[in-house]
C-alpha cells in the first residue's frame, strides 16, 4: 500500500514539471520573410487605433468555457502587420504567406496573410490593449492575441505574445 502514495506524488510531481510557464512580455518581434525586423512595444500599440472587444468567453478545443475576458480593449493584428514590409515580388505572392504567432511558453497559433487581409476574420483578431480597466502592462498575461469570432476562442488565445514570424508556403 506504500506504492500508490509514491506513485500519487511521482505523478504530481511529473505534471508540475511538463508545465511551461508563461513569462509576461513587454514587445514582441515581428521577423522572417520581411525586408526589416522590427519590435513592437506595448508603449507602440497607442499609434494604432483601438477597438472596444467587449467581453470574450473563452472555450476548449471542445467548446467547453475555460473562462472570460471582460471589457477588452485592443488594436487589430492587421493594424501592426500593415506596419512591415513582406518581401514578395507581386502582390499575387502574398497569398503564399502565413504568420505564426508565439507565446513565452511555446504556444504558437497561424493565420494566412488572405484570412487577416481578405476576409472578415482579420477585422476580429486583436492584440489587447486593456482587460477590465487594466493597462495590458499590468496584466499577468501582457501582450495578449485574440481571435473573438472563432468557434473554439482558447485555440487562438495567446499570453505572452513573443514572436510573430512571417512565412511562406513552399
Amino acid at each position: 500500500m506504500k506504492t500508490f502514495p509514491t506513485l500519487i506524488l511521482f505523478f504530481l510531481s511529473t505534471i508540475s514539471f511538463s508545465q511551461k510557464e508563461i513569462k509576461p512580455t513587454e514587445s514582441f518581434t515581428i521577423q522572417g520573410e520581411i525586408k526589416l525586423q522590427k519590435t513592437i512595444r506595448l508603449s507602440d500599440l497607442s499609434q494604432w487605433k483601438t477597438h472596444d472587444i467587449g467581453d470574450v468567453v473563452i472555450t476548449n478545443h471542445t467548446g467547453e468555457t475555460r473562462g472570460e475576458a471582460k471589457q477588452l480593449k485592443g488594436v487589430l493584428l492587421r493594424d501592426v502587420l500593415e506596419s512591415i514590409e513582406i518581401k514578395s515580388e507581386s502582390p499575387k505572392q502574398l497569398s503564399e504567406f502565413y504568420f505564426v504567432c508565439k507565446a513565452t511558453d511555446g504556444y504558437k497559433v497561424v493565420f494566412s496573410w488572405n484570412e487577416i487581409h481578405n476576409s472578415k476574420v482579420g477585422d476580429s483578431v486583436f492584440i489587447v490593449t486593456e482587460k477590465e480597466g487594466k493597462p495590458a502592462s499590468q496584466l499577468p498575461e501582457s501582450i495578449l492575441l485574440l481571435s473573438p469570432r472563432d468557434f473554439k476562442t482558447g485555440r487562438r488565445h495567446i499570453k505572452s505574445l513573443q514572436v510573430i514570424e512571417v512565412k511562406r508556403a513552399q
